[in-house]
């Protein structure tokens, strides 16, 4: 609720913003650091201990929102933009989102239960959850300072596309519009992703499900670099929407599995956190790059070599708790084992 009243108050304030500098306070500190982070991070952290059987995919389903959001409002704010102007926009958006957030925040008051008890069909992901002092036998903040650094990693790589591709696609000559398209498949395929990397992940575990997003993202990001053709631009715009929309929610069940639910919150937020400043390092470093280059190909070159940084950690990861026995085999031998 907190952060609902934050984020209406940000754009309320920034309709009313006199000039660049205070529109950019107001977005960061109130639009940003209130109003988003005091939502997003909170409710997935209590989303995922509501859960246990199926905790992937309602993380999955819980975490694209942002996703049908950065595919449904862009037309919905342009056209009241070019209706109204961007000043009424913002200021009917912050009315909207305090009379809207506030009342279905109220839904989600009764606490979670202070004790999961795994039940055996949760055990179908492959990772034996662990609340030792030492998970994956790491000091915790050392697996959080992993998880973190993983998570800067893969979203740099993830914003070259996601930020640059109107510009990428101007730079080409096929204009802003088309670059604008590609960017709304991007999205609506991610959350099509979203929901089956939710379903794999209660099937493979969450550092399966991490290794298998990232690898095909970037695949993806190699796809981009011969393709400077407008329909081949669409095929990989799709494909990579596809591949990666499932990275991001991996991080929270993998908090999940292995540390424990009364540190759900800090933990999550701290891994939510390092993504977005990936994806904020991510969107100028490839600006930077391409200043210092003229070439957008760099960029993507620069993505990839992020992209095997969080390969190589995850990898890491997933061969610790294998060589621990706290993933003991996929799904499928499990199941001939037994029969």
């Amino acid at each position: 609720m907190i952060g609902a009243v934050g984020l209406g108050l940000g754009y309320i304030a920034a309709s009313f913003a006199p000039g660049l500098l205070v529109f950019c306070l107001v977005q960061g500190l109130l639009i940003g650091m209130l109003g988003t982070s005091a939502t997003f991070a909170p409710l997935v952290a209590d989303t995922s201990r509501w859960f246990d059987r199926r905790r992937g995919i309602a993380l999955a389903i819980c975490m694209s929102g942002n996703y049908t959001a950065g595919a449904l409002w862009p037309p919905v704010m342009q056209y009241f933009i070019d209706l109204a102007g961007w000043r009424q926009t913002y200021l009917g958006l912050g009315v909207f989102c305090i009379g809207t957030m506030v009342a279905m925040a109220l839904l989600l008051r009764p606490r979670p239960p202070s004790q999961v008890v795994m039940s055996a069909a949760s055990s179908t992901s492959g990772a034996a959850p662990t609340f030792s002092r030492r998970p994956l036998g790491l000091p915790p903040n050392v697996l959080l300072a992993l998880l973190s650094l993983a998570g800067v990693s893969c979203c740099v790589a993830m914003s070259m596309p996601q930020v640059h591709i109107v510009a990428y696609c101007g730079d080409l000559g096929f204009g802003a519009a088309r670059g604008a398209e590609m960017l709304s498949l991007m999205l609506g395929m991610g959350v099509l992703s979203r929901l089956v990397s939710g379903w794999i992940s209660d099937r493979i575990g969450g550092l399966r499900t991490l290794l298998l997003g990232s690898l095909l993202q970037g695949v993806a990001l190699l796809l981009f670099l011969p393709s400077e053709g407008l329909v081949s631009l669409y095929v990989v715009s799709g494909m990579f929407g596809l591949f990666q929309g499932g990275i991001v929610p991996s991080y929270a069940l993998i908090v999940r599995e292995y540390f424990p639910p009364e540190e759900a919150g800090a933990r999550v937020g701290t891994v939510l956190m390092a993504t977005l400043m990936g994806m904020a390092l991510g969107g100028w470093m490839s600006g930077a790059v391409f200043d210092l280059t003229g070439s957008y190909h760099a960029a993507f070159l620069n993505g990839i070599a992020w992209n095997f940084l969080n390969l190589s950690i995850v990898g890491f990861l997933l061969w610790r708790a294998t060589a621990l026995g706290l993933i003991r085999g996929w799904p499928a031998a499990r199941g001939r084992a037994a029969a």
